[in-house]
């Protein structure tokens, strides 16, 4: 028979591991399904969150594991591949479902998603909390890859003050670089901006005076990539042979968001320029009644501390969405 729970959580990072602990001690019977593909894996460390600055990522979520199974949610690694709604929990009520710590896991009629898993395990769910974050696309630069999270970097909140008063590079990868050029030379006073495939003449005189005011050198040439000594960076090379001496460069990955499954149930997107993302409510709730979604799932500029408040957020919705669905369809029996 297939698995009935109350709320199937779809990944299992900051957003739905926090989403999972406030459902869990609402009492709701909660799946977990997680692929193991966290954003922050690159990084030795997490930063900014309170209580917990300088933690290991794989740290964080194993704390965060071991929290939720004390409230009896159940955490698979699995890949949810297809999820369906409506009509497949039309009629289905009472004793078809079973009773999990008091709870009637029956509710409306016709509510209901069937989520099906990579591993050929089919489950179906009340609600679903959609916390498949995005995918970091880096730039097609040597070496670039192999050093992301450690002196190849992307977020001066996350990083700047571990290699403050450092060499800094800034890779260009539009016009827009420019206020990551400016940003990150809050941690440093020593910033070049490479340019990489932007020509000069695309910045704006604004932008220039800005960056002068800055104290950021700009650098006009393609990037061919890293120089790297014992296992550090050292430097930047261009196309034509110069080298500039930095330790760390940052860069703007293209974010790909991971909305597949959202599109997949008829969600509305609204275009950013770090991609497309759900419209949601400030619950988190989508344009698809019973879709929540919460962490980089729904922006580009979710950190930890954000995606975990997302996920409290969604599931304290979540439990008052459902308590007045049993609600309702009581007082129609």
């Amino acid at each position: 028979m297939t698995e009935k729970y109350a709320v199937v959580v779809i990944g299992g990072g900051a957003a739905g591991l926090s989403a999972a602990l406030v459902l869990g001690r609402a009492r709701h019977r909660t799946l977990v399904v997680d692929a193991g593909e966290p954003r922050n894996a690159p990084a030795a460390h997490m930063q900014g969150f309170l209580t917990r600055d300088g933690m290991p990522p794989a740290e964080f979520l194993a704390l965060g594991r071991e929290e939720i199974a004390r409230y009896g949610v159940e955490l698979v690694r699995d890949r949810v591949v297809e999820v369906t709604r409506g009509e497949d929990l039309t009629g289905v009520q009472g004793e078809d479902f079973t009773e999990v710590q008091g709870e009637n896991l029956s509710g409306a009629q016709g509510e209901g998603f069937t989520v099906v898993l990579a591993g050929g395990r089919t489950v179906r769910a009340r609600r679903l909390v959609v916390a498949t974050g995005l995918k970091d696309e880096l730039p097609a630069v040597a070496g670039v890859a192999e050093r992301f999270g450690r002196d190849v970097l992307h977020c001066p909140f996350c990083h700047g003050w571990e290699v403050r008063d450092q060499p800094f590079g800034v890779l260009a990868s539009s016009p827009a670089s420019v206020h990551q050029a400016l940003m990150v030379s809050q941690w440093s006073k020593d910033v070049r901006f490479f340019l990489h495939t932007v020509a000069e003449e695309e910045l704006s005189d604004e932008d220039l005076r800005r960056l002068a005011t800055a104290g950021v050198e700009v650098v006009p040439g393609e990037v061919a990539g890293l120089v790297v000594e014992d296992d550090r960076l050292t430097g930047i090379r261009l196309a034509d042979g110069t080298e500039h001496a930095r330790s760390v460069l940052f860069l703007a990955p293209r974010a790909v968001p991971r909305t597949g499954l959202l599109e997949g149930l008829g969600a509305e997107l609204h275009d950013t320029p770090f991609g497309a993302y759900p419209v949601v409510d400030a619950t988190g709730l989508t344009t698809v009644p019973g879709v929540w979604a919460a962490g980089n799932a729904i922006g580009f500029a979710e950190q930890v501390v954000h995606a975990a408040s997302g996920g409290y957020r969604a599931a304290s919705a979540i439990v008052g969405d459902l308590l007045m669905s049993d609600l309702d369809a009581a007082a129609q029996v």
